[in-house]
């Protein structure tokens, strides 16, 4: 895995930028802001803290959000 941008994982894991760059600095990592990157190792990291954290929102809630409508036909 390649360095990653902040904001990428963010949206990745549906939340803020601001939520995963506090979480980071509550791990200990430094970023100065949404557009920096980090490291594979950090990445892992992060996500075993944000899974067990569920970060702010679960993957269920994720996925009981309502649905858009479908298109008319």
């Amino acid at each position: 895995m390649a360095k990653v941008r902040v904001y990428e994982l963010a949206k990745e894991f549906g939340v803020e930028s601001k939520v995963v760059m506090a979480k980071l600095q509550e791990l200990g990592e430094f970023v100065r802001s949404a557009s920096s990157t980090i490291e594979a190792p950090v990445v892992r990291k992060l996500t075993d803290a944000l899974q067990q954290g569920n970060g702010g929102r679960s993957a269920s809630a994720r996925k009981a959000a309502p649905a858009k409508p479908a298109a008319p036909s």
